[in-house]
């Protein structure tokens, strides 16, 4: 070990400084596993993540696990359903009864992270992640002493009142320790998260997202308050959506002209309608590659995207329920001239 890190450590101890502390320990500790004295360097770890020698009260900023997460600013449309449940959420946080952790669980891209960002907004807390690349160790048991030390840190805030912390797809953490083919470390990360999940603050408010709801332990699902089932979208719910973001979009690309109908028809066209992540990535790259010279190039584009094809003639445009007007803005022919098309 060098001169230098002995000489940080006592600075560091002097100056009341945990994060410095615990980062030139961490440091040393990879040193020694490095050296080859792999006991040493995981009884340092135990000792920074076990003890409370050197640990004051937590400071968000100062967290080895945790990042700021920015409000989201985009519009979130929910179907009914999913939106009351998340008025609930808001509402259960209100009444300071002890109802503070929420698994949202559904597939990719149907707004569960947003749904965190708007909560946090409307409750006017910070919202903070879990960086999970930082929690996860390869080492055997640091990932464990890693989650411990984490709820330690989350459990310290000053302000635990004004704090709302995102396990975001908590699923590396959470697969059922039945599972023949879940790794036994891993089984153990996930009985240490249990049991802080039981210790948890009260007054913190934490969420979880999940992509694999299904693969979940049983164990750790009861210990939410609620489980809010993000796939409860309908048909009408994705095309009314659908047109929520187009609007959104609309307003930032001005030279896009507005054709509601049109692009509603070109929707409908879709056999499955994808979830809104999708729907907006669709929709979104249609409008940023088109034309700023030709108002509705994004449409001609948007079906392209929607039918996977090339625009068809006019016959099988006109037999797709398309109008004479609606068909010259997809072909860009003038509407006279289709007019003679169709006769001749």
């Amino acid at each position: 070990m060098k001169k230098r890190s002995v000489l940080n450590l006592i600075k560091y101890h002097v100056e009341n400084n945990n994060y410095a502390f615990k980062t030139e320990a961490i440091e040393i500790a990879k040193e020694f596993d490095e050296a080859g004295d792999f006991q040493l360097a995981e009884y340092i770890m135990a000792l920074v993540s076990d003890t409370n020698a050197f640990v004051p009260q937590s400071s968000v900023e100062d967290s080895c696990f945790l990042q700021k997460v920015s409000y989201s600013e985009k519009p979130l449309p929910l179907p009914l359903v999913i939106s009351d449940d998340i008025k609930g959420i808001i509402n259960a946080i209100g009444h300071n009864v002890g109802v503070n952790k929420f698994l949202l669980q559904g597939p990719p891209g149907t707004g569960k992270t947003e749904s965190a960002k708007h909560i946090a907004r409307i409750l006017e807390r910070d919202l903070y992640s879990v960086d999970f690349s930082a929690v996860i160790d390869s080492k055997l048991g640091q990932t464990g002493k890693n989650i411990t030390a984490l709820f330690r840190e989350i459990n310290g805030f000053p302000n635990p009142d004004k704090i709302v912390v995102l396990f975001d797809e908590l699923d590396a953490l959470a697969l059922d320790r039945t599972n023949g083919h879940d790794v036994r470390e891993m089984g153990r990360a996930t009985s240490a998260f249990l049991r802080e999940l039981e210790n948890m603050s009260s007054q913190l408010i934490l969420i979880a997202t999940t992509n694999l709801f299904e693969n979940f332990d049983k164990a750790m699902i009861r210990r939410f308050d609620s489980v809010i089932d993000f796939s409860r979208y309908s048909r009408e719910d994705l095309l009314e959506i659908a047109e929520i973001i187009l609007n959104s979009y609309l307003d930032q690309f001005k030279f896009a002209g507005r054709d509601t109908r049109l692009f509603n028809k070109i929707m409908k066209q879709m056999e499955d309608i994808p979830y809104p992540a999708d729907l907006a990535n669709i929709i979104k790259t249609s409008i940023a590659f088109s034309n700023p010279d030709q108002e509705h190039d994004y449409l001609q584009r948007l079906y392209k995207a929607v039918v996977n094809s090339e625009i068809p003639n006019v016959e099988q445009l006109r037999a797709e329920g398309y109008t004479l007007r609606e068909i010259g803005i997809l072909t860009g022919v003038p509407k006279s001239t289709l007019s003679r098309e169709l006769r001749g």
